[in-house]
């Protein structure tokens, strides 16, 4: 696994730079956490709507197109790479693999021994996790049936 994780990494490094219109483009969209000149990150509730959205069929370049990307900027790279990288998160960990633990990291191996508190406030949040993400596809699946109705 760990191979794997860092074979995907290693090709999603872009060369392109962002420009500071760029990024400040990049910052205004909701979906984005922040940006540099190097790189983007995206928020936890992009990367639960691409995964969704991509295994009902969307392709990646549609995804982020509707959540309001400039591809241009972006470029089809990066998206390609994001795309990897979250699938194989999502294929080995669900979507606790989707998470940005780089802030709330406290240098502790996920694999240490775990107080029944901090097992149990783990499992509460993947439980909440699932519940918002069961919700979501509820969702869409409705607005789905609402446009074939239409037609």
């Amino acid at each position: 696994m760990y191979n794997e994780e860092k074979m995907v990494r290693e090709k999603s490094m872009s060369k392109k730079l962002f420009s500071k219109k760029d990024i400040e483009l990049l910052s205004k969209n909701p979906y984005v956490k922040s940006v540099s000149t190097k790189g983007i990150t995206y928020t936890d509730e992009f990367k639960e709507i691409f995964i969704t959205e991509n295994n009902q069929g969307k392709f990646p370049r549609e995804i982020f197109e509707d959540c309001g990307f400039d591809i241009e900027i972006v470029g089809m790279e990066r998206i390609k790479a994001a795309a990897n990288r979250w699938r194989l998160a999502y294929r080995n960990q669900g979507v606790m693999g989707l998470r940005d633990t780089r802030a709330g990291n406290s240098g502790r191996s996920k694999d240490g021994e775990l107080s029944v508190e901090d097992k149990f406030a783990r499992l509460e949040a993947e439980n909440n996790l699932l519940k918002a993400e069961n919700e979501l596809l509820k969702k869409i699946r409705f607005a789905e049936r609402g446009q074939k109705k239409k037609k």
